[in-house]
């Protein structure tokens, strides 16, 4: 049973969440504010983080970037009521993996949990090799292979491939590729980022069995398994 650990203050938002992830077989532990969520991580290991930004003490951002000291695997899923793209930049900056506006329909919410949870499926070779199908990634060496054979990529292709090999399965949006990638706000004028895509899947992809590397339409790209 995957166990997540809920940070937030507001009695009836942590009820329901609570009672809607219990009743998908979660098990659901929480705290009302940073104090008792760092209790708790002294205490137990959880398979995922549900943190809201504006807690009383310490805030989400800050307790984020605490635990990312100490974990840097365990997906956190950050909710806030601002929806500004500052405050969802800042949240990814400081180790989160995904970021939820309230208010939101529970679906949501699961869905981007399921998402995060398939991500501790990728397989390490051991903690700095990434593997996803018949493709490999070393952070040591940045050396990339498929089906043993190695690939030559440029800077921001490394970069971007790695981006998505820690996020399988998962839809990375136009603006979230830009804000990791480049560091910038994404101009929807442009279409640098489908270039450069498009030169990471020739490399990865051509003359090889099967896509990684999905287009959604109206939402952006996808690492999985050609189906």
């Amino acid at each position: 049973m995957n166990q997540i650990c809920l940070v937030e203050d507001e009695h009836k938002v942590a009820a329901f969440i609570c009672k809607g992830l219990e009743e998908h077989g979660y098990k659901i532990t929480t705290a009302k504010d940073g104090a008792a969520a760092t209790e708790l991580l002294q205490a137990s290991k959880f398979n995922l983080f549900i943190l809201d930004v504006m807690l009383p003490d310490i805030n989400g951002i800050e307790l984020c970037r605490q635990i990312r000291l100490a974990d840097t695997k365990t997906p956190i899923l950050m909710l806030t009521a601002l929806d500004q793209i500052q405050n969802k930049v800042a949240g990814l900056k400081a180790g989160a993996d995904d970021y939820l506006v309230k208010p939101f329909h529970f679906s949501e919410l699961l869905a981007r949990i399921e998402a995060l949870l398939r991500r501790q499926m990728i397989t390490t070779t051991d903690e700095h090799t990434l593997v996803f199908d018949d493709l490999k990634l070393d952070t040591w060496s940045n050396i990339v292979e498929r089906a043993g054979q190695q690939i030559t990529l440029t800077a921001k292709e490394y970069t971007l491939l790695e981006l998505f090999m820690r996020n399988p399965n998962k839809i990375l949006s136009r603006e979230y590729i830009g804000e990791q990638v480049w560091k910038i706000d994404f101009d929807t004028g442009t279409n640098f980022i489908d270039v450069y895509v498009n030169y990471l899947r020739k490399k990865i992809e051509k003359g090889f069995k099967g896509k990684l590397i999905h287009t959604v339409i109206g939402m952006g790209y996808i690492l999985r398994g050609d189906k």
